[in-house]
């Protein structure tokens, strides 16, 4: 399967709903170089996901595992900035707030319009997360 094939998988597959999308290099059976796609899902959308396997890409057959599943509660809310209100995800573990991160798209269309690195986006709004959370 051409590697262009592989971004178009991906958009498709999660624009369908699936949780997540990844590729691993792995060697196949008479140590053939391949890839092993892999979608996380929903259980009730296996079905869907391994007819869309079947018809977007080489492979001739498809494995799928049942997996648990253990999450954080999330909540999100905005932060200001001096680049503006920066959307941001808040974990909670049994109640008690873990983790806060801020929201990559925010953070992608500040770096482009300011001009300055992806990198630097992400330190500056940790520092206002850790003074306002931690």
């Amino acid at each position: 399967m051409s590697s262009e094939m592989y971004s178009y998988l991906y958009e498709k597959t999660l624009s369908e709903g699936a949780l997540d999308i990844y590729t691993e290099s792995i060697f196949m059976k008479k140590n053939r170089p391949a890839y092993k796609v892999t979608i996380i899902c929903n259980e009730e959308d296996i079905d869907k996901f391994t007819e869309l396997l079947l018809t977007e890409t080489s492979t001739f057959g498809v494995r799928y595992q049942k997996l648990n599943r253990a999450t954080l509660y999330r909540r999100f809310s905005k932060i200001s900035t001096k680049y503006g209100d920066i959307q941001i995800k808040l974990g909670y573990l049994n109640g008690k707030l873990i983790k806060v991160t801020p929201e990559y798209e925010d953070c992608k269309i500040i770096a482009k319009k300011e001009k300055i690195s992806l990198n630097q986006i992400f330190n500056e709004i940790n520092s206002i997360i850790n003074e306002k959370f931690f």
